[in-house]
């Protein structure tokens, strides 16, 4: 007998922080689910904590996916790689996803943990290589990783980060783009056409413009408001609009002002919240037996 389900692409916020510490944000990082495939995007600090409250760890990803190269969003990478390579019990390599120089980063990450390595492969006799990556980079179009999930990329603009990368999951017809960090430009604006959610890092220009320190007044060129972030999802037509990265970040509970400013831009779903919240994105119904 015939039947209809739609097609879901899960989002979890699982850091929703950023340079500066917090105690109740942990850093830039999101997971992508869908199909029993999971997709961490970017991998700032405490990840593998978040990604533990949810029942999983480094050997259940399916890939990590970089937008940029800043420490932020790098800070716990080599975290995730030594306890995949520990925790898994048969040879499994990480693949890595990024811009161009995302290959010479991890081969200083490898080098840092030289040591590590191989304290551990001397104590343990069923650890006989050092940990296996895959660093795959990429500038635009399709990204094949051999699952079910679609990947597809495009350029960012955070300039003078350069490269900086946006990424489309597309499953079954339900569809999420990741930003990262960026101004409104072509590149992600091309990824967002027809999506039915968009995950975007935001700052409050209205706060840090008025805040008497030019290191943090650096940032109002490179990143974009809530208003940005909105009018870049209306232009795409995009269904859901999911917030992160918080600058400032807003107590526990807290961001109705954020997502009022959003709404003046985007008439769409606005999803923002604490680390872990989740949001389903759904595609159209499909027919199976």
């Amino acid at each position: 007998m015939a039947s209809s389900a739609k097609a879901t692409i899960s989002v979890t916020l699982l850091g929703t922080g950023s340079p500066i510490p917090s105690p109740d944000r942990a850093g830039p990082a999101t997971l992508i689910s869908a199909a029993g495939e999971h997709y961490l995007v970017d991998a700032g600090r405490g990840v593998l904590l978040r990604l533990a409250a949810l029942g999983l760890g480094a050997p259940n990803l399916t890939a990590v996916v970089l937008t940029h190269l800043h420490s932020d969003h790098i800070t716990d990478l080599n975290d995730v790689i030594t306890t995949r390579w520990v925790m898994m019990l048969e040879p499994n390599p990480l693949t890595i996803v990024g811009p161009i120089g995302t290959k010479r980063v991890v081969d200083h990450l490898l080098a840092s943990l030289e040591a590590d390595i191989g304290y551990r492969m001397a104590h343990h006799e069923d650890l006989h290589a050092p940990p296996g990556v895959n660093v795959v980079e990429v500038t635009q179009g399709a990204i094949d990783l051999g699952g079910v999930v679609a990947l597809s990329c495009a350029p960012t603009d955070h300039r003078p980060v350069e490269p900086s990368i946006g990424y489309r999951f597309d499953y079954k017809g339900a569809s999420v783009v990741a930003a990262g960090d960026t101004v409104p430009c072509d590149g992600l604006d091309s990824l967002c056409v027809g999506a039915g959610g968009l995950v975007h890092t935001v700052i409050r220009k209205d706060v840090i413009a008025n805040i008497p320190m030019q290191r943090i007044k650096d940032t109002l060129d490179y990143h974009s408001s809530p208003e940005e972030a909105a009018a870049t999802a209306t232009r795409g037509g995009v269904e859901t609009l999911i917030l992160t990265h918080y600058v400032p970040p807003f107590p526990s509970g807290g961001g109705d002002d954020w997502r009022a400013l959003a709404a003046q831009h985007f008439g769409g779903v606005i999803e923002l919240g604490d680390d872990l919240h989740r949001v389903e994105v759904t595609g159209a119904a499909a027919k199976g037996a």
